[in-house]
């Protein structure tokens, strides 16, 4: 599905939807729990969600639909499982080292890049515990159940490695240690799965050993589901509408996007600050973010911490109007094992629409200047599409985006709140 965008003024008010990262964790955790609970999701899911959702059926969880949410019934061990991940390594990452440490045969699939995205870490380390692997990729099975004791992992690879891993070790028969090998990157992903599993009355205990990387031990022990549970707004779809505010034309048009936390563990909160720091119109009030265009200034940014929002920070770059108008966006190396190779996706969406970029191995840096119309290949990643779209509104001529379904990996209703907002664009084949 191919979508055309035109340049136009966003302006009023969208709902945050609910966090994908804190709902992925609060229904494996509902699950693993000795109750199971209500968790206020509502379809559509995005596709990751989804994923979990099919994964954790498959694992004996049960689910059903009501006016105050999703229920969740909690897991029936069962000897065997099949878990199709389709295209999230959240769902793989966090549900392998889960499911070994529930049943003893896995079979695991995956679909798009997930097959090559880095798992081996992870598989080692349970290797080292209990879990023989048929194969070094996807698709593979996993037999013989994970044990407890004491692991050992990188924490630059992949963060949900680590997380996996806490999630699945208090099901274990004895107290597990996590021994970090490296220093640990995205690290608030981390401590948002800590402040879940505590609220689930998981024991865990986080401590600097003289390597200078975090240990984390873990009390084994049954799971508990809090009697009421939230999710978060999503920060990391909402820093699109809120960056959309920082870089339109209309400097009377503003964006608010409600149901946001400002003290939300999610590491994109800090699009918040960096609009902010960077010349942006902001203002909030409770759960109320607003933005509106004042200046573009120039950044200088790690996106150690905040890998999902390059795409969208770089089309904001790309609205820079100062004399040395250069951004640049460092530490960045990872973003080359997401959905695509997402360092060279923003770079090439940014060329495409006439913006003067260098890619370097690590790095990205961006000219400001007029986006102008032009033809972006999605690249079947969802955040892609996203920026391409926002970067549509003050582009001079019309913005196709080929592969614009991607969407629905995160945000399957981001074309109806553009709509919303105002929005203009047009499906191709349809009215």
């Amino acid at each position: 599905m191919n979508v055309i965008c035109y340049p136009s003024a966003l302006n009023g008010t969208v709902s945050a939807i609910p966090s994908k990262s804190d709902a992925h964790r609060k229904l494996i955790c509902t699950a693993l729990s000795g109750t199971g609970g209500m968790l206020p999701l509502f379809p559509p899911f995005c596709d990751d969600i989804a994923a979990t959702v099919r994964c954790l059926e498959s694992l004996g969880a049960g689910f059903s639909q009501s006016d105050e949410g999703l229920c969740v019934t909690p897991i029936t061990a069962r000897d065997r499982a099949e878990l199709d991940c389709g295209e999230s390594g959240s769902t793989l990452r966090f549900l392998l080292p889960v499911a070994s440490a529930i049943c003893n045969q896995v079979a695991v699939t995956g679909s798009g890049r997930l097959p090559e995205r880095p798992i081996s870490a992870l598989t080692d380390a349970m290797s080292a515990h209990g879990v023989h692997f048929g194969g070094l990729k996807l698709p593979f099975t996993a037999s013989g159940k994970l044990e407890g004791g004491k692991y050992e992992i990188p924490g630059n690879i992949s963060s949900q490695f680590l997380s996996g891993l806490l999630m699945a070790l208090p099901l274990c028969s004895v107290d597990s240690e996590i021994q970090l090998t490296t220093a640990l990157q995205s690290s608030a992903y981390v401590d948002m799965t800590l402040r879940t599993l505590r609220e689930f009355d998981a024991e865990i205990k986080v401590s600097t050993e003289k390597s200078g990387f975090p240990t984390y031990r873990v009390m084994h022990g049954v799971l508990s589901c809090p009697e009421r549970l939230t999710i978060d707004g999503d920060w990391s779809n909402a820093a699109f509408w809120l960056a959309a505010g920082a870089i339109q034309k209309d400097k009377k048009a503003s964006i608010t996007v409600k149901g946001l936390s400002a003290d939300s563990t999610q590491g994109d909160s800090l699009i918040w600050k960096i609009l902010r720091d960077t010349g942006a119109d902001v203002s909030h009030e409770f759960d109320a973010f607003t933005v509106k265009t004042a200046r573009n200034y120039t950044a200088d940014i790690s996106m150690e911490r905040i890998p999902d929002l390059l795409p969208i920070l770089a089309v904001r770059a790309a609205c820079t109007s100062e004399i040395d108008n250069w951004s640049n966006f460092v530490n960045a190396g990872r973003l080359r094992l997401k959905e695509s190779d997402r360092l060279t996706a923003t770079a090439r969406l940014l060329e495409s629409l006439g913006i003067d970029v260098r890619e370097q191995p690590d790095s990205l840096s961006v000219h400001g200047g007029q986006i102008h119309g032009g033809i972006v290949d999605g690249v079947n990643d969802h955040r892609i599409v996203m920026a391409a779209a926002i970067a549509a509104i003050s582009a001079d001529s019309p913005v196709k985006i080929l592969g614009a379904e991607a969407v629905n990996k995160s945000y399957p209703t981001f074309f109806e709140d553009y709509r919303s907002l105002g929005g203009k664009c047009v499906f191709e084949g349809n009215d």
